[in-house]
């Protein structure tokens, strides 16, 4: 079979694209190993739409919290000691793109995403009542245990007046009234912005069927397979070959390995993480997703329980589960919440996939007709798939991109080499 476009990847980021290609006027086939939307790390995250997270995750400066890391004891980072050799190219760039001026530079290019995160989602929820009801819009809370990392988050957020966001700042009786049953912290941030969904895979999976409803195709196919043959851009899919004048790559921590087999090198690694849900004890409930900024861990009210999720696992993509980090954040969970058992008899485990300069690969790959690329957002692709696709589409169709896409250019990384 015949269309304009095929997408690899059938996560939040390319869900998205397919369905503005599709608004577009362009046959659009989505492609993807498991033929099921949202089933990767679009489903194992914290269900935020983070319109007020516009300053990058960056590599710690400061000695003391090198040194902290360093002793691999903390919930909110560890590493695969035998990984460090492998990674450290990486982790040196990604240091030295988290120096104060870069790190403003970086907040700049990505502000554009960020701030149409939320109405891009809208977008899609106005037509997909199945994705609305899943999503809240209360915000999401950042509470502290100590009144020196309260103070210093207030002061940072105060940075952001500029930007339009609201917030307020929670006593320890404001914070009880929005939250009765969180214990031992002094006060929080609650971030009013962000919306906030039950259930971020079962979302993918409604703009999927959105995407469908609209006369798309939503096919299990073997993204290695994937060749410009002549004109077309051919892939097995559907127990056929399947041909497009142009291809998009959108398969988040597995893109490297699809654009290798094609000839191009990309200098991304993968930060894994881990969740598991849990019942409540009898009667506690949570109001809103709550992160433990002492701690490193988020609490999420989720459709399947209490999601716990960790932070940042430095280790090869496919080396076995090590959940140290779980059980850390459960310990640490316990004291500020009545957490009851596990749902889950293993934790999950997903990837997030990141580059160093921390943007997000987004473009054509010049040396090759009609291929064009979407992946590396880091912890954020649920929060801009949809902003992601706008952007990609109006490149694509020769339209007049709302925001300037040349910081997220794929042919930056030209001449430096890849990871393995």
């Amino acid at each position: 079979m015949r269309y304009d476009v095929l997408v690899v990847g059938a996560g939040i980021v390319g869900v998205s694209i397919a369905l503005h290609l599709q608004a577009a006027g362009r046959s659009v086939v989505l492609i993807d190993k498991t033929g099921a939307a949202g089933t990767g790390t679009s489903y194992g995250n914290a269900g935020l739409v983070e319109r007020a997270s516009l300053i990058p995750y960056s590599f710690p400066r400061s000695l003391s919290e090198i040194f902290r890391y360093a002793l691999n004891s903390s919930a909110d980072a560890r590493y695969h000691a035998s990984f460090l050799p492998r990674i450290a190219p990486f982790l040196f760039s990604y240091w030295r793109h988290s120096s104060p001026a870069r790190l403003a530079q970086a907040t700049r290019d990505l502000l554009p995403l960020f701030e149409s995160s939320v109405s891009e989602h809208d977008e899609f929820l106005k037509d997909s009542p199945a994705a609305a009801a899943l999503f809240s819009r209360k915000g999401w809370i950042k509470a502290f245990k100590d009144h020196r990392g309260l103070a210093s988050a207030v002061t940072d957020a105060k940075a952001l007046a500029d930007h339009g966001l609201n917030w307020d700042v929670l006593d320890v009786k404001g914070l009880a009234e929005a939250e009765p049953h969180i214990t031992q912290m002094v006060g929080a941030i609650h971030w009013r912005d962000p919306i906030t969904t039950a259930d971020p895979g079962a979302v993918t999976a409604a703009y999927a069927d959105l995407f469908i409803a609209r006369g798309g195709k939503l096919v299990e196919g073997d993204a290695s397979t994937l060749r410009l043959e002549g004109r077309y851009w051919e892939v097995l899919a559907d127990r056929q070959i399947i041909k497009a004048g142009e291809a998009v790559v959108a398969a988040g921590p597995w893109s490297v390995e699809i654009l290798r087999e094609l000839g191009h090198s990309f200098p991304m690694a993968v930060k894994r993480g881990y969740h598991m849900h849990y019942t409540p004890e009898a009667g506690a409930f949570l109001n809103h997703p709550i992160l433990d900024a002492t701690t490193g861990y988020v609490l999420a009210p989720m459709k399947n329980g209490i999601r716990l999720t960790t932070g940042v696992e430095i280790a090869p993509r496919d080396a076995k589960p090590t959940p140290v980090q779980i059980d850390l954040a459960e310990i640490a969970a316990r004291r500020i919440f009545p957490l009851g058992r596990r749902v889950e008899a293993e934790p999950w485990m997903g990837f997030r996939p990141v580059f160093s300069d921390m943007r997000p690969a987004i473009g054509q790959i010049l040396s090759n007709r009609g291929l064009w690329v979407a992946f590396g957002h880091g912890h954020h692709g649920f929060t801009l798939g949809p902003a992601t696709g706008r952007l990609l589409a109006e490149m694509m169709c020769g339209k007049q991109p709302f925001m300037d896409p040349t910081p997220y250019s794929p042919n930056r990384f030209r001449g430096k080499r890849g990871l393995t």
